[in-house]
């Protein structure tokens, strides 16, 4: 099987993943997940015309003017009366506008004396929310596919929804081999390191709506490898690490050996080019991602984030925009490398930085960067102030 394109490989990959079934959530547990339904209006918000100040409702034509008070609207709590010509009513931000009136005085423009208040001219429709004005009845708010946040829960919440159809949460079984990872806190060897890899893509895939479990680091050991895998209980199992060919990567030939059906061998892509996927029999897709956390994290932007984004019924295509490349960079490769950067937004557009040493093992460098510039294969030199494509990374 050739080395595949970024774009091959992903449309592979993805020909294999089919959404999982949706669930109905409250809404207050709603926020992150895929919605799996249109949500639409089922009365106008405001219901009624409201008022956008504390003041004093009142008819256009009788202002200026001193004014009979003839009572209060509040919030929840409206005027039921109609307000006739040479009359006002108290109102309060929120508040229904009483019948009869078609303006607000704000209150400090406006000078109360007992049972009269004295305002200014004002025109028609001033400090007034009509009805509907934010939407209407029957108004298309959120389509299937958006992933609900706090503002569009509000938005549900203000449809009148206590609970929405939201797409499946995938599994997802995390396992990194290797003999030199070891967990923290326990003490690593003289030849050992941390795991790095296996905590911030569980991190990752947990914000990208999947449901994780990690198991323990698996040593170099065929069989313990095809034990790991086979026990592994997901929707898609995400290796890290043993996914290239020297004699301690084990990870394939543990797959192959549980039966797997290959769909992606490698990629042509920097970092990354180990990744690959399949199928196993019993249905339970495999990602394997390459040890270096700098390569596991670049392609679990490019394949896993498309992944568990169908699963659960959203977009697979990435985040990118166009920005000014703020620095000359050399010619590439024939491999499409995707180099970590910083992003900054400047009153002519946005610029973006790529770090100067990009070392697939430095995770320092990943941790300051804000998105992933995209550089095609066998691109020509770039000088700066070129147009370059970058993806965004989920930066608070």
């Amino acid at each position: 099987m050739k080395l595949l394109s970024v774009e091959d490989a992903r449309a592979r990959m993805l020909a294999t993943i089919a959404p999982l079934a949706s669930e109905a959530v409250p809404l207050s547990q709603a926020a992150g997940r895929v919605l799996a339904e249109d949500v639409a209006a089922v009365r106008d918000q405001p219901p009624f015309a409201a008022s956008a100040m504390d003041g004093w409702a009142v008819r256009a034509a009788d202002a200026p003017g001193s004014l009979t008070i003839v009572g209060e609207s509040a919030a929840g709590r409206g005027y039921e009366g109609l307000v006739s010509s040479g009359e006002a009513a108290r109102i309060f931000t929120g508040a229904a506008v009483p019948a009869g009136c078609d303006a607000v005085v704000i209150q400090e423009d406006a000078e109360r004396d007992g049972d009269l208040v004295r305002v200014p001219s004002v025109d028609p429709g001033r400090h007034i929310r009509p009805a509907g004005g934010d939407f209407r009845a029957g108004q298309a708010l959120l389509q299937r596919g958006v992933r609900l946040d706090a503002w569009r829960v509000s938005l549900a919440a203000s449809a009148g929804r206590a609970d929405v159809q939201v797409g499946g949460r995938p599994r997802v079984a995390l396992l990194a081999t290797g003999e030199e990872i070891v967990e923290a806190p326990a003490e690593p060897g003289p030849f050992q390191i941390y795991d790095s890899g296996a905590p911030g893509l569980a991190a990752l895939a947990r914000s990208w709506g999947a449901e994780v479990s990690r198991a323990r680091p698996v040593r170099d050991d065929l069989q313990a490898v095809v034990d790991a895998l086979a026990g592994a209980q997901a929707d898609l199992i995400v290796t890290i690490g043993g996914a290239s060919v020297g004699d301690h990567d084990l990870v394939r030939a543990a797959a192959e050996a549980l039966g797997l059906e290959l769909k992606v061998a490698s990629v042509a892509v920097r970092p990354g080019k180990p990744t690959f996927f399949g199928a196993l029999p019993d249905g339970r897709r495999l990602l394997g991602l390459p040890g270096n956390p700098a390569s596991a994290f670049v392609c679990a932007e490019m394949f896993l984030r498309p992944i568990l984004n169908v699963y659960q019924g959203a977009s697979p295509a990435p985040r990118t925009l166009s920005a000014r490349l703020a620095r000359d960079l050399p010619a590439n490769g024939p491999r499409e490398h995707w180099m970590r950067a910083k992003l900054a937004f400047e009153a002519g557009g946005v610029s973006v930085t790529p770090f100067r040493d990009q070392d697939s093992s430095l995770v320092t460098v990943f941790a300051e960067a804000d998105a992933l510039l995209r550089r095609p294969a066998g691109a020509s030199v770039a000088f700066a102030g070129d147009v370059v494509e970058v993806l965004l990374l989920d930066r608070a």
